[in-house]
């Protein structure tokens, strides 16, 4: 890419951004959920004062609060101590874990401190801390003399993406069919597994159907009988049996509280639907997914829209399957939602010689029992602003990223292959989940992971 003596960056001849960058840029971030939001706040921070616009394909200002917990890892805990200016707590910390047979009991236990959270807390923390949204959430930090601004651009589904001399063209619509484009040095990917940015430069790049779903959804804590809290309160609880497992813990509670009492226990409850596929769907998971209006959805089943009859049906199951602490949240949640569980992974996180990365669930959507899916786009973010400021060089953003995605997305595979679909002792789920929980730091990406990095 050559220069035009004041704008952009001279990169060196093997690709876009070996070295450190002098100049402004103008960055398109595709994607305001977390990932793109984790994105440019790191961008944000960098010395150069780049021009950063975030694309966000939803019609609204503000996504809507997705009612689902976080596990906040060492990445996402990370990222937070560098870049927020917030100052207020996020997480609840669990302080074991432990595993229930079907009548409630503890069969295992071990001490492990986690830190919970939720995706509407990280939400608009991150907002108040990119673009000043101000929430009953946290107070919105004074702005800084030397930042970058970020303009956040709501209702702009990217539909096209073309070189032009120098510069990428990023054209986009509008819900009331207007076309635009804008110019950009460099465009980032961050708009999750169905990524438009991946479908356009990867189209035979799928999100496939794992066979199961996950349910989801919460309950106050002053809500369930004392026994249940019990089971929950500063714990990480586990259960599995053939074909299902479920999972729970504390979440900060509504407009992000941690006062005792207001938090939310947390669910996610692992369940076989057998389909050919999200487009073929079978019967069964057809009418799962089909709302109380009768439009049928073919990935996430949003809070609140779940047909009572077909939530029901869950609920019996839930009663005749899980131990009773299950069982009781299960049938008192009043939101449920439902996510199937997929896989996608791109062969490369970079194209256009650079000038067009992927990062986090674009990148490599992670089935959620590797409880990855926010630190990865955490670490991405992290390591792209160390790679743009010039602390690391290519390969090794290369070698860290691509590492990270393969490594863990496998795994996920691993883990719900074998949790869904295999008969296991509870030592093998134990052997798993502590795994998934080994901080980056200690990983050795293997050689089939990284070895085509250069």
């Amino acid at each position: 890419m050559a220069s035009n003596g004041t704008t952009y960056y001279e990169p060196s001849k093997d690709t876009y951004g070996t070295r450190a960058i002098h100049q402004p840029l103008d960055i398109v971030i595709v994607g305001g959920s977390l990932g793109g939001l984790c994105t440019a706040l790191a961008l944000k921070s960098l010395p150069q004062r780049h021009r950063i616009t975030i694309l966000e394909r939803n019609p609204t200002p503000l996504l809507h609060n997705q009612g689902a917990g976080i596990v906040a890892g060492g990445d996402t805990l990370k990222f937070f101590k560098r870049y927020d200016r917030c100052n207020r707590d996020f997480a609840v910390s669990s302080q074991r874990r432990q595993y229930l047979n079907k009548d409630g009991e503890i069969v295992h236990k071990e001490d492990m401190v986690q830190n919970m959270t939720s995706w509407d807390l990280v939400y608009y923390m991150l907002r108040a801390n990119v673009d000043y949204v101000e929430s009953a959430y946290c107070k919105v930090p004074s702005r800084q003399p030397d930042e970058a601004e970020v303009q956040h651009l709501h209702d702009h589904k990217v539909t096209a993406l073309e070189e032009y001399h120098d510069k990428l063209v990023v054209k986009y619509t509008t819900k009331d069919d207007k076309e635009g484009e804008m110019e950009a040095d460099l465009v980032i990917g961050a708009d999750g597994p169905s990524s438009s940015i991946r479908s356009l430069l990867q189209s035979d790049v799928e999100r496939t159907y794992a066979g199961y779903v996950a349910l989801r959804g919460t309950v106050r804590e002053d809500e369930v009988s004392p026994k249940t809290l019990e089971a929950f309160k500063d714990r990480f609880t586990f259960f599995h049996a053939q074909g299902i497992q479920i999972l729970a813990y504390l979440i900060p509670g509504e407009n992000g509280t941690l006062e005792p009492g207001q938090r939310l226990i947390n669910f996610v409850y692992y369940t076989n639907f057998p389909s050919k596929s999200l487009d073929q769907p079978s019967g069964e998971l057809a009418e799962l997914m089909t709302d109380v209006e009768g439009v049928r959805h073919r990935i996430t089943m949003p809070p609140g829209k779940t047909d009572p009859k077909a939530w029901e049906k869950q609920r019996v199951i839930a009663s005749e399957r899980l131990p009773p602490q299950f069982a009781e949240i299960v049938r008192a949640t009043k939101k449920p939602f439902v996510q199937a569980v997929t896989d996608v992974i791109s062969p490369t996180n970079e194209f256009f010689n650079g000038r067009v990365i992927l990062l986090g669930d674009a990148l490599a959507g992670f089935r959620p029992h590797t409880v990855a899916s926010t630190s990865q786009a955490a670490f991405d973010a992290m390591i792209l602003a160390d790679y743009l400021r010039g602390n690391i060089d290519r390969k090794e953003w290369r070698k860290q990223t691509m590492g990270y995605a393969r490594t863990i997305q496998k795994r996920g595979v691993d883990m719900g292959e074998r949790s869904q679909h295999q008969e296991l002792p509870l030592e093998e789920h134990i052997h798993d989940r502590n795994l998934a929980s080994r901080p980056r730091e200690q990983e050795v990406w293997p050689d089939w992971a990284i070895g085509d990095v250069w």
